[in-house]
């Protein structure tokens, strides 16, 4: 029994970790969608710099996860929690290294003004920021009906990311001079899809944790 009570602690500081990387890369995508539309070349530089958090984060989640598996040799439910828990935590710091990505095409977009709104890179990233929280939820408390939705919110991202190239080249034909910094935006619109799917690969982890198998939900 004191053994058992002993997983389920750390089995807790597992999930604890987990939660504080999720808040932290969500944190940090948003900065970076702040500093790209205030153009804050000081604020990108910061998320660049804290990309460091993020990875010890991750080794810490590693570390004790692989310290569960030896110690206390968890069979069926509780293995597949931990297996989840390194993959989840090795896609969230993928999306903080996204969120750094943006900050660098910040820079190299610098002063110059940007050629349109960014309401679709905005929206693409509202999206994306509900999608981290939801599945982030759906994982701990293992509910693949909340899980199930993540596919529809990346349907919705995949279509911004659409529109949004065609746009964007569209603009890139009427004015050419703008090609560096277009070609930037492209790129930020990029790391936003790919972000989105990073949180659909946790959301099919939710399913493998509760299902026992795999399942696609980029179908």
């Amino acid at each position: 029994m004191v053994i058992r009570g002993q997983f389920e602690a750390n089995l807790k500081e597992l999930q604890t970790k987990l939660i504080e990387l999720g808040d932290y890369v969500t944190k940090a995508l948003e900065r970076s969608i702040n500093a790209l539309e205030d153009k804050n070349v000081d604020l990108a530089l910061e998320i660049i710099e804290g990309d460091q958090r993020a990875d010890i984060m991750e080794e810490e989640i590693n570390d004790l996860a692989i310290l569960l598996i030896a110690k206390q040799q968890p069979v069926a439910t509780d293995l597949r929690r931990i297996i989840v828990g390194i993959k989840v935590a090795a896609d969230l710091e993928r999306i903080g290294d996204f969120a750094v990505n943006i900050a660098k095409s910040t820079i190299r977009i610098g002063n110059e003004p940007l050629i349109k709104p960014i309401h679709h890179i905005k929206k693409m990233h509202s999206v994306t920021s509900d999608m981290i929280q939801l599945t982030m939820k759906s994982f701990l408390e293992e509910d693949i009906v909340a899980a199930k939705k993540i596919a529809d919110l990346d349907d919705q991202v995949d279509d911004l990311y659409g529109e949004t190239i065609i746009e964007l080249l569209e603009l890139n034909k009427q004015k050419p001079e703008f090609t560096a910094q277009i070609t930037q935006l492209s790129f930020i619109c990029r790391y936003l899809e790919r972000a989105a799917d990073h949180t659909t690969n946790i959301a099919e982890g939710v399913f493998y944790l509760v299902k026992g198998r795999r399942y696609d939900l980029n179908d």
